[in-house]
Parts: C-alpha cells; sequence; structure tokens
C-alpha cells in the first residue's frame, strides 16, 4: 500500500495528538505530528522502513500513515503518538543524551558497535512502553503482538532472532504477560535469567537511565554474536531513533564520563539488580508495587580527563544520524575541544581617534556635499540664501584624545602539517588544539586571524586573508597534508609586503618543530629568508613566537636547525616556547594570552616578551 485515501484515518490521528501529548504533562509543548499520508511523503521527511520516527532538530514527530494501516496499527493512533512523544520527554529527550547515550552502548559492545543505535532505540523503547503500559495503561502490548505477527510471517523458515526472543520476553516480565504472549520462542534456563535481570534493570535504573545503558548492551552481547539481528524484520519497523540527531550539534561528546567505562557491567554484576550485597535501601533504592525496584543513582557529572579521539567522535555521531565528513566532524570536535580553554586575548596600547573640533566658517560651494552646508549659520548671514554666495560650512580640526586605546592585535598563526605530524582528523593533533584555542580565544577578543597550514613545496592552505569567520580557520586549521617539511616564505613574504605595514598590529605565530629552520631559507625568487623574516616581524608590529617541539638529541641535522633556531631567537627577536612533547601545547596555548600583564603586549615591534624554554 504507497498511499491512504481516507481521510477519516488521518482526522482520528490528528484528533488524538492532544490527548497523547496530555499523557506525558499537561505543560507539554510539541509541533503537531508530521502525519503522511504516503510512503513517498514520509520517504521525504527522511522516514524508510519503519513506521514512526522522531527529530531532534526541529523536534518533530513523523508517522507513515500508509505503513501504519497495512500493519493494522489504525486504532492505535494514542498509544504510537505517546510512544514518539516519550522519545522527546524521557528518553533520550534531546540530542546531547541521545549521544551521551550511544557512547555507552558502545563502550559495552567493543567488537560489535554498529549495534549500538539499534540496542539504543530498544533500550529507551522499554523505558518509554513499560511507563504507558503501566502507568497510563496503553495498549502497548497489543502493538507488539500485531508487530510479531506481521514479522513472523516475512521471516517465515527462520528461527526468530535471540535478540527479539529475549526482548520480547523483558516486556512479558515487565508487564507479568504470560510466557509466549509475545516472545514467539522458548527460552532456555539462561534466556529466562537474562529476561528476568532486564527487567529488574528496567526499575532499577527507571530514573537513571543513562547509567543503565552500559548494563543493557553488556546483557544483550552474547545474543548479537549468535544471529545477524539487522536482518530481522522487527528491526526495521521498530528503528524510530535512527535518524534523530540529524542536523543536531551535541555538547560534552569530546569527554569521556566516567559511567561509560564502569557501566559496562553484565547485570548480574550489579548489587543493585541482583539484591546480592547491595547498599542500603534508603541510600540506593526504592522497591515499588510489582517488587522489581527502583533506584535513583546522582546524576553523572562530566570528566575532565580523558578524551576521546576525532575517530571515535565522529563514530558516535554518525551512529545518531548526523550526516557529515571526516573534516566536518573534525572541525565540530576542536571547537568543542577549545572551546572551554579560551582565555583573554593579548591587546595593544595604541592612539585613540582623534575627536572632531569646530573651528571656522567657510564658503560652501555648489561642488561641495550637501550634507556640508550649514543651514543655521548660512541664514545668519544672510536671510535670502544664494547657494555659492551666502551659504557657509563648518570647519573642522582634530584634536588629540589624551588616553590611549586598548586594541585586540591580529593573529598570524603558521602550522606544521607535514609527515611527523599527526592527522587531526584520525587522532588528537595539539597542534591543532593549540592553534584552535588562540586562534578563538583572538576572534573573541575582537582581532581577525590569518591561518597557514603548511607542508612540502606547494603544499599550502590558508584562510582568505585575515577573517573573522571561525568555520573557516577551523577548516584550515583541520585539514592535512603530511607530506614534506618547506616553509612557505612566499606567503610570508607577500602578506608583509608592504613597507606600511598592516593597518592593526599583528603577532606571528610558529608552531612546528625544528622544520621551522626552513623559514630562514631562500624563497622562489631568490631572497633569503633571514630578510623575509624579520621583515614581517618589523611590519607585523606586535613580535613573533615559536612555539617548537624540539628534540633533546642535538646531532646531525637536528643539531645545526637548532643553530638556526637560536640565531633567530638571538638576532631578529622571536619569543621562543619549547617542548618536549606535543601535549605540552595544551599549556603553551594557556601561558599565551597570560604571559603579558593585564593581557598587554608592548607596542615595539623588535622588542617582544621573550618566552623562556619550557624545562
Amino acid at each position: 500500500m504507497s498511499s491512504v485515501h481516507d481521510s477519516a484515518l488521518l482526522e482520528r490521528w490528528q484528533a488524538a495528538w492532544p490527548e497523547a501529548l496530555a499523557i506525558w504533562s499537561r505543560y507539554t509543548r510539541l509541533q503537531p505530528a508530521l502525519l503522511c499520508s504516503s510512503v513517498q511523503a514520509a520517504r521525504a521527511e527522511g522516514l524508510n522502513g519503519s513506521f514512526a520516527m522522531i527529530r531532534f532538530a526541529d523536534q518533530r514527530v513523523v508517522i507513515d500513515l500508509a505503513t501504519i494501516a497495512r500493519l493494522g496499527l489504525d486504532d492505535y493512533a494514542l498509544e504510537v503518538l505517546a510512544h514518539e512523544i516519550g522519545h522527546h520527554v524521557l528518553a533520550p529527550a534531546n540530542a546531547t543524551d541521545h549521544l551521551r547515550l550511544l557512547a555507552r552502548m558502545r563502550q559495552a559492545l567493543p567488537t560489535l558497535t554498529q549495534h549500538a543505535p539499534l540496542l539504543a532505540n530498544l533500550y529507551t523503547d522499554l523505558l518509554i512502553n513499560d511507563r504507558l503500559q503501566r502507568q497510563s495503561a496503553l495498549r502497548l502490548a497489543d502493538i507488539y503482538r500485531k508487530l510479531a505477527d506481521t514479522a513472523a510471517k516475512k521471516d517465515a523458515g527462520r528461527s526468530p532472532a535471540g535478540v527479539w526472543a529475549l526482548y520480547m520476553r523483558i516486556y512479558e516480565q515487565l508487564w507479568q504477560l504470560e510466557a509466549g504472549s509475545l516472545c514467539r520462542q522458548t527460552l532456555d534456563a539462561r534466556g529466562e535469567t537474562d529476561a528476568w535481570l532486564g527487567a529488574r534493570l528496567l526499575r532499577v535504573y527507571a530514573r537513571d537511565w543513562l547509567e543503565g545503558a552500559g548494563r543493557f548492551a553488556a546483557l544483550m552481547l552474547p545474543y548479537l554474536l549468535q544471529e545477524d539481528v539487522q536482518q530481522a524484520a522487527l528491526t526495521r519497523l521498530l528503528h524510530d531513533t535512527e535518524s534523530a540527531g540529524r542536523d543536531c550539534t551535541g555538547a560534552g561528546l569530546g569527554v569521556v564520563e566516567p559511567g561509560e567505562i564502569s557501566g559496562t557491567i553484565h547485570p548480574a554484576e550489579d548489587p543493585l539488580i541482583t539484591g546480592e550485597d547491595a547498599p542500603d535501601t534508603d541510600d540506593a533504592q526504592e522497591l515499588d508495587g510489582d517488587g522489581l525496584g527502583s533506584a535513583e543513582s546522582q546524576p553523572t557529572q562530566l570528566s575532565g580527563g580523558q578524551m576521546r579521539e576525532p575517530f571515535e567522535y565522529g563514530e558516535i555521531l554518525r551512529a545518531a544520524g548526523v550526516v557529515l565528513d571526516a573534516h566536518e566532524i573534525a572541525i565540530r570536535y576542536y571547537h568543542e575541544r577549545a572551546l572551554p580553554h579560551l582565555l583573554p586575548y593579548p591587546r595593544q596600547h595604541m592612539p585613540a581617534a582623534s575627536e572632531p573640533l569646530p573651528e571656522g566658517l567657510n564658503r560652501w560651494e555648489c561642488a561641495d556635499p550637501l550634507d556640508e552646508l550649514d543651514w543655521l549659520q548660512s541664514v545668519l548671514q544672510s536671510p535670502t540664501i544664494v547657494p555659492g554666495l551666502s551659504t557657509v560650512k563648518r570647519d573642522y580640526g582634530e584634536q588629540p584624545s589624551e588616553l590611549p586605546t586598548l586594541v585586540p592585535i591580529d593573529l598570524d598563526i603558521y602550522v606544521d602539517s607535514s609527515g611527523s605530524m599527526p592527522d587531526p582528523r584520525q587522532q588528537m593533533s595539539w597542534l591543532t588544539l593549540a592553534g584552535a584555542i588562540i586562534a578563538l580565544s583572538a576572534l573573541r577578543a575582537g582581532a581577525s586571524v590569518q591561518v597557514t597550514l603548511w607542508s612540502g613545496k606547494d603544499e599550502v592552505r590558508r584562510t582568505a586573508g585575515f577573517v573573522r569567520d571561525t568555520q573557516a580557520i577551523l577548516a584550515v586549521l583541520t585539514d592535512f597534508f603530511g607530506g614534506a617539511t618547506a616553509f612557505p616564505i612566499h606567503c610570508l613574504r607577500d602578506t608583509y609586503a608592504d613597507p606600511q605595514g598592516r593597518a592593526r598590529p599583528t603577532h606571528l605565530l610558529m608552531i612546528s618543530d625544528e622544520g621551522i629552520d626552513t623559514l630562514f631559507a631562500q624563497d622562489e625568487q631568490g631572497n633569503e629568508g633571514w630578510d623575509i623574516a624579520a621583515r614581517a616581524l618589523a611590519r607585523a608590529g606586535a613580535g613573533g613566537t615559536l612555539a617548537l617541539n624540539l628534540p633533546e638529541q642535538r646531532f646531525g641535522y637536528v643539531a645545526k636547525a637548532l643553530q638556526t633556531i637560536d640565531k633567530a631567537v638571538q638576532t631578529q627577536g622571536w619569543a621562543l616556547h619549547a617542548i618536549a612533547d606535543w601535549a605540552a601545547l595544551l599549556s603553551f596555548a594557556q601561558d599565551f594570552s597570560r604571559r603579558h600583564r593585564h593581557g598587554l603586549i608592548p607596542p615595539t615591534p623588535m622588542d617582544p616578551t621573550r618566552m623562556e624554554p619550557a624545562r
């Protein structure tokens, strides 16, 4: 069936929406559900395979009425709509918690992380359906009977997947239904035990469902290893959060929460679930009427320690339905990582703008701009206005300001992307993170930033000059070449070709290793890099910093490169910040904004404040 022509069905489902909202709370407010009258219309909204879905980006519920009619669920408008609203209200509730849920599921599925989105969907469905069935007396069990019958016809000749048998048996345990009413397969003793553990888990962690997510995944892991659950018909029918996170941004995903690791235990090893050696009831759990119990744990707090790698960060986003390529994911990753470290950006004393000082009057000619005509003074001199004869204009002089003003200095940053550097799209790059922290701090202070990423000859990517576009800056910082090492001297030369220098003071920042010595070689025109670097420092007007990862061994090429760097520091006035490993760049990025008292950089271009090498 490709379309629904029965307008009465559409009207019934539209009428059920307010009541479905009220089941959760009379204060619940969501946009009305998108009721698609055909499969084609549902696919246009992103719904494909299932009969319902949610979207966090616009907080919508999408229903495929054609599939609803085909499955015989016409009379279950209240149940279906209330269930989908539950995903917005109870679990996952928002894009951030959806991503946190997927992260915990993935930790418990070390070899089967591709199944995390499905298990997350099943887990939140259990939470929502148990509440609606028991507290609101909705007919969720009847819906699962119909869906199980439909799936059995599609999977005819094949035994039910162990995951689905266990999943349905958990519902029977939760709702105290007769065995076999939902689960069409007889479970062995282990399966019965796991179903009981699953029901206990749902009740124990009903109020802190994120803490129970890893335990649910650990419970299901052995069954995922047995059969391909993705091929089961119920997978396609029940996966209503498959694309819930599309076009969303989640906050805090870069941090590995403590519960992600500790929560991957099997429910049989959790004393709150088994009741063995459990903590005091008053502190940890609260039994309900059917004896399965409930617990309220403290909310999970974010950890400031362990961080995710960009690759894992991207995998979690893709599992939530976010459609981004590796480069776009890296931009989002480093933006999130940099934000907590933003600090006051250095500024420089500059003369304040002069103030206009009225002086005398002068004749206004017909060729002069009309807005310069002083009508009042013209009328006072002659009641008869004769343009060019009786018209006057006010002359202004300039009165210098007595107080200087603080101007944020612009930032010109050059980041090494040669083969010795990590690819920021695959693993954490401290060079990229340090550059992002300083660049975003500069933007927040009102400065403009130019970023140049470089590697070998002709391997250069840079922003379109000095910009204030966060995305453009991060797009350059998160790119990667991985080639040879040859500083783009021509970029430095062309940026500071004007003898008058830039209109605003600019600080030069080089992030590299001993390969920065290529800055002082000859360019393609035969010009000496030493001359170009010295001229750039003078015309930039706010000094320069070399943030370099320098090895301890000083022989061969390394020794020669270090001599060149030392000469640049001694003769040209570069401020050197030497580090022993890339992780120390994070402290450099923080110190960069602190190293001048009150965040001020002295105006003398050739006398920048030096930084002592890190010990």
